[in-house]
């Protein structure tokens, strides 16, 4: 079972305060099924600022991210998101994306109804205006093809414009689960450039891998897993 004490990452870059945002982790823990997963993780991230998790299959990275986003119920602890006007009252959901091990895209519809479906549902936080479709499909290396059905993409392209939906409607945090997963070495610089930019602008980052990232002056974090052999055994 991983159990963490409290880190605060120093931010490498001086913001404009007008802009600061900051995500913070308490005491968090979780369980699956009716094994307590972790306890005790607290950090706390500002803007600008990315925090990496590692560790083996199973060892919590996919729940505290699911927690962390609002997807999942977590056992204790809690999870606060405030900006620089001090309001802490928004809900974990309302400001991040999450991208998981899946795409979240309709493979009949093509990649232009996708994004433009994602870019009317979510809209933009903060009033910060976000890339249109083209400019979202360039970033990723992919003009041309979205009026494609999503389905008729390969597994690199399709995660590609996993990406750009990120890009189309503004989310301060964005927390990823194996980002990297199906993307070749030139995805993998491509998606290490996209977190850059984000994380120039102001924005935070929570990424689950079993790959480098590229991220420079990333944190990490090693969820060390279930305590099967008792109390007190922990990483």
């Amino acid at each position: 079972m991983t159990h963490f004490g409290f880190f605060c990452i120093a931010m490498t870059e001086k913001l404009n305060p007008s802009k600061v945002m900051r995500l913070e982790v308490t005491n968090l823990a979780a369980r699956r099924g009716e094994e307590l997963i972790f306890e005790g993780v607290s950090f706390c991230l500002k803007s600008g600022e990315a925090l990496v998790l590692t560790g083996k299959n199973g060892s919590g990275k996919s729940t505290l991210l699911r927690v962390v986003a609002g997807l999942l119920r977590q056992e204790s602890g809690s999870v606060t998101f405030s900006d620089s006007q001090g309001d802490d009252h928004q809900r974990a959901g309302e400001i991040s994306h999450y991208l998981g091990h899946r795409n979240a895209m309709k493979s009949e519809l093509t990649v232009a109804e996708n994004l433009d479906f994602w870019r009317r549902f979510l809209g933009d936080a903060y009033d910060t205006p976000a890339s249109s479709i083209d400019e979202a499909a360039e970033a990723v290396g992919l003009e041309g093809i979205t009026h494609l059905p999503f389905g008729y993409l390969s597994a690199g392209q399709q995660r590609r414009f996993a990406f750009a939906k990120l890009l189309v409607a503004h989310r301060p945090v964005w927390i990823l689960d194996e980002p990297t997963a199906a993307l070749d070495t030139s995805g993998d610089r491509l998606f290490a450039d996209l977190i850059e930019a984000h994380r120039r602008k102001g924005g935070i980052v929570l990424a689950a891998t079993h790959q480098p990232l590229g991220l420079e002056g990333a944190q990490e974090l090693r969820m060390a897993g279930f305590a099967h052999s008792g109390p007190g055994v922990w990483e």
